[in-house]
């Protein structure tokens, strides 16, 4: 299946895509040194945040689709230099509202999970009417 959305992203710091199906995505993204936020080498979330929602972003995969609202949970610490693998699923749609669940697991075990509102737009959100 051809990605039609987020074609510019930057796969080091948002993962790659390794699975796309209709309304299912898996993104995998190896955490780098510079998402570090201390000397111990704990992951900032919001480069765990910004891989699942690629992730989710993936599963709608339109051109035009935007993130209205995200409710997650941090449930485990990354260190640099871990595996993280995102699966999304496309899990209600109600007109342009896509509702997409997310987990990022490392190694199996879930470290972070999330409900993603979506919207696909008619035309891109930086287009003038």
């Amino acid at each position: 299946m051809e990605v039609k959305t987020h074609k510019k992203i930057d796969r080091k710091l948002c993962g790659k895509p390794v699975e796309l199906q209709e309304g299912r995505a898996k993104v995998e993204m190896i955490t780098l040194p510079e998402m570090a936020a201390d000397e111990y080498g704990l992951v900032h979330g919001g480069f765990i945040f910004g891989l699942a929602d690629y992730a989710a972003m993936l599963a709608v995969n339109h051109p035009n689709v935007v993130l209205g609202a995200a409710e997650v949970k941090f449930l485990k610490p990354v260190r640099v230099g871990e595996k993280l693998v995102a699966e999304a699923e496309v899990i209600g749609e109600q007109g342009k509202k896509r509702n997409v669940k997310v987990s990022v697991r490392r190694d199996g075990e879930e470290i972070f999970v999330g409900n993603f509102i979506c919207f696909v737009l008619d035309r891109h959100v930086l287009e003038k009417p």
